[in-house]
């Protein structure tokens, strides 16, 4: 029983079309589905992903209405990471960065590989990172049909930062409850890996102890999702989680996906979901993420949805997004 890599990692946004600007026209990634909170229905979820929705690929966002800013601290999921093909892939985007005026910080290194981070609007903390040497969970097909030329393409997620105020605690969490091995540690910042592997799957554990603790709203992270198989994988991790003391949801179907959500903290979620079946359950490739997909328990309350939720254009199918290479 092991871990795959990272799934998923779910976040808040602010303003769901400009969460849609800046990931299809900035980051070049693929909205693969335009839906709800399966929870909440007067909530957008977003997914962007690589060009065919892989596992392991896909950012998602909530827009919850009325939530409050965020406050980025301790005990958090902090930054996500996004996987490029190599060094050269970082130069192109400081170059996009700067043209487009997203706040970064220069390329540098972390665990011997190069990163370079960045905030959107919300103050989202992001970055990209090199998969130049990189082993393990192969990445996933940039967006075909988007902004950003294939060599420099976002591929897949890379590693997930968290902070957290009781290293020992959480890192016992880690190894012993989620079978993650430590393999590298720089000054507090501490890196743990699964399955495979490499970037996409890997988690940073930074201990913190002088920032206040974080609270959550738009511009933070609201969980990390990491992949299993399929079902029976994760009624074991069910299991596991229980004989562990960790509460769980118990199995959710979430028709692209199954999961399992169990919380490590008070303000840490980790997610366990399967690899399929998939986002092009119910669209094709052609116009993934250009309607509003409803699961079929969902269906049914399609016109009170969508008399809900606003109108969002994303389609992408009818228009040629030309390619930037500056």
């Amino acid at each position: 029983m092991q871990l795959k890599g990272i799934h998923h990692v779910s976040a808040v946004t602010s303003s769901a079309e400009k969460n849609y600007e800046f990931f299809t026209y900035v980051l070049g990634m693929r909205l693969v589905k335009k839906t709800v909170n399966q929870d909440d229905i007067r909530t957008y979820h977003l997914f962007f992903a690589d060009d065919k929705g892989s596992p392991g690929t896909d950012m998602t966002f909530f827009h919850f209405p009325g939530v409050p800013k965020g406050r980025h601290g301790t005990d958090e999921i902090a930054k996500t990471s996004f996987r490029v093909p190599d060094d050269a892939a970082l130069q192109y985007w400081v170059k996009r960065f700067d043209r487009l005026d997203v706040p970064h910080t220069g390329i540098q290194q972390q665990f011997g590989k190069q990163t370079l981070s960045f905030v959107d609007f919300d103050d989202q903390q992001y970055q990209l990172i090199s998969d130049e040497h990189n082993e393990g969970v192969p990445s996933g097909t940039p967006w075909q049909n988007g902004p950003v030329p294939t060599p420099f393409a976002i591929t897949g997620l890379g590693p997930i930062f968290l902070r957290v105020s009781d290293i020992k605690a959480f890192k016992q969490l880690l190894e012993n409850t989620l079978l993650f091995k430590q393999i590298d540690q720089e000054e507090e910042k501490y890196l743990f890996e699964v399955g495979e592997g490499g970037n996409g799957a890997q988690v940073i554990v930074e201990h913190n102890t002088e920032l206040k603790q974080a609270r959550q709203g738009y511009g933070t992270v609201h969980h990390v999702a990491f992949r299993v198989e399929d079902r029976a994988e994760l009624e074991k991790w069910n299991t596991h989680l229980k004989q562990s003391r960790l509460p769980t949801s118990g199995f959710v179907d979430r028709f692209y996906f199954g999961s399992l959500y169990s919380r490590m903290t008070r303000n840490i979620l980790f997610e366990f979901a399967t690899d399929g079946p998939g986002f092009m359950e119910d669209e094709p490739y052609e116009t993934l993420g250009e309607k509003l997909a409803l699961p079929p328990f969902l269906e049914p309350k399609r016109a009170e949805i969508e008399s809900i939720v606003r109108p969002i254009d994303t389609v992408r199918s009818t228009k040629r997004i030309a390619k930037e290479y500056e």
